[in-house]
């Protein structure tokens, strides 16, 4: 299990960031008005497994969440993220349907 306390948002670089070991995992990002477009997703090959990529994408949902900002997916892992994750569909912008 991942501690939230551990994820980072790099506003310098437009990336959340988790320190796992001596390897970073980040989520790109752009923000513009009320959303963030999330655009692509770099997981280490060291800590690369489905179990660490969902706790990483909650981790980052929850984040934005308390934001209250809209969330774009331009990256397909993370629309295929919130396909299987409904109660963060809610999050998506008017009119954007994933």
């Amino acid at each position: 299990m991942i501690d939230a306390t551990e994820l980072v948002d790099n506003d310098f670089l437009r990336q959340f960031e988790l320190k796992v070991d001596d390897d970073i995992a980040k989520i790109e990002y752009s923000l513009q008005d009320r959303k963030i477009f999330l655009t692509k997703m770099v997981i280490p090959e060291s800590i690369a497994a489905e179990e660490f990529e969902n706790e990483f994408l909650t981790l980052v949902f929850e984040n934005i969440l308390e934001r209250n900002i809209s969330v774009v997916p331009t990256s397909p892992e993370i629309a295929k993220f919130l396909r299987r994750n409904r109660k963060y569909k809610k999050m998506l912008p008017v009119g954007i349907r994933i």
